[in-house]
């Protein structure tokens, strides 16, 4: 299979809205998904963050600057408020380029947000 850009989500929770909470979140949902599809820095095209209103203290994206990512342009973003919806989550949508198939590659959804998807195989 030849090489072509694919996108991979994933999201997680936090218990409190801290700068710390959010950047190790972040970062144990960044490095899981690199790790789990064997992703390099160099294959990576961008990373788009949201989080829900109720967190304000801190941007997603400074995790993945920590994690020497601060070469791919990141960018947050706010999830739209629906009633309900899973509170204090952050997620991310990763494009890459790989030449593996989708079927092969692992979304990742940890805490709290693992029951947003469990319908995907972790």
């Amino acid at each position: 299979m030849s090489t072509r850009l694919r996108a991979l989500r994933g999201a997680t929770s936090v218990a409190d809205d801290t700068p710390a909470a959010i950047e190790a979140a972040t970062t144990e949902l960044l490095e899981e998904i690199l790790s789990r599809n064997s992703i390099v820095a160099e294959d990576l095209v961008s990373l788009i963050f949201t989080s829900t209103p109720d967190l304000t203290s801190a941007f997603p994206a400074t995790a993945a600057r920590g994690l020497g990512l601060g070469g791919v342009p990141l960018l947050c973003a706010q999830e739209i408020p629906v009633p309900g919806a899973l509170p204090r989550c952050i997620r991310v949508l990763i494009h890459l380029y790989t030449d593996r198939d989708y079927a092969s590659l692992r979304h990742v959804y940890l805490g709290e947000a693992r029951r947003l998807r469990e319908d995907l195989p972790q």
